[in-house]
């Protein structure tokens, strides 16, 4: 069966299906989540998750594999420890798990994209290692559930259904999601939670008309935690502010001004691109990593 980001449980594109499909998705969702986030290590989380957002920026990669990419990231830290003080560990993971997410959407991956002059070299042997040591960690488990599992099910509750308009709230909602790993705390929220407080963000930015009725549809779903959804937008902002500065908490509110879903004022300059590169701002001296290396 070819694995779906938006669908995993199934290839199916039949309407029938997909409803089933989708209970199966909120039913299954807890089985995918990181009952040791607070076992990983938040410094090397950090330059992993920012090599991957890196490539993804600078290479155009396909958001639904960076996304995947930072899943198996977070899933391996969250067993296995990586030694302190060998930063080209966490590239090769990086480069790895890229690899792997790239392999599971049967998508082009081309290597030399991402041996630049900045970082270190890896052979391909070196890579396929690290990929099988990723994959024996995570015990073969990569197809998983993502917030994308769950976003033609929230879209469908956006009223007028009108495909350009659907897809400008998909794409939107697809970049939040991108910023969001930049906080740990998102790894506390199942799935559907995070795919609805994007939708709702994203709406709220787009189409504040309907963004009242879309809310209440999303809080009327018997499945979703309003609760949870709020908190999740309310971190979910603060991780696009500090990835993108696109929140301006200085910005005074009036009567008239609407309250995002996540209880704060959001502003985002039309002149801004929707998304922007960020740089760690460091030098990496360039050197060649052989598969003689010792394997962690």
């Amino acid at each position: 069966m070819e694995f779906d980001l938006d669908n995993p449980l199934t290839s199916s594109d039949d309407e029938q299906q997909f409803e089933g499909s989708i209970l199966a998705l909120f039913a299954a969702e807890s089985n995918y989540m990181i009952s040791t986030a607070g076992t990983i290590d938040l410094n090397t989380r950090r330059d992993a998750v920012s090599l991957v957002l890196q490539a993804h920026f600078d290479r155009n990669l396909d958001p639904f594999i960076a996304y995947l990419a930072i899943n198996y990231i977070d899933r391996f830290l969250s067993k296995r420890e990586i030694p302190q003080g060998k930063p080209w560990i966490v590239r090769l993971l990086s480069i790895s798990c890229l690899a792997l997410a790239s392999k599971m959407k049967k998508s082009s991956f081309a290597l030399v994209d991402f041996q630049g002059e900045e970082g270190f070299i890896f052979d391909a042997q070196t890579i396929r290692r690290m990929e099988l040591l990723v994959l024996g960690v995570l015990d073969w488990r990569m197809r998983t559930i993502t917030p994308f599992s769950f976003l033609r099910f929230f879209i469908s509750f956006f009223s007028p259904a009108q495909p350009p308009l659907l897809q400008a709230l998909k794409s939107h909602a697809t970049q939040i999601l991108l910023k969001a790993p930049n906080d740990i705390k998102m790894l506390e929220f199942k799935p559907s939670v995070l795919a609805a407080a994007a939708l709702l963000s994203a709406a709220y930015e787009l189409f504040p008309v309907q963004f009242p009725a879309f809310r209440a549809a999303v809080s009327s779903c018997e499945f979703v935690d309003k609760a949870k959804v709020w908190e999740c937008s309310s971190a979910m902002c603060d991780a696009a502010a500090a990835a993108t500065d696109i929140c301006d908490d200085t910005t005074p509110m009036s009567s008239d001004t609407p309250v995002t879903v996540l209880g704060l004022h959001c502003s985002s300059s039309e002149s801004e691109p929707a998304v922007r590169s960020s740089s760690d701002g460091r030098d990496m001296k360039k050197r060649r990593v052989s598969s003689e290396h010792r394997s962690l």
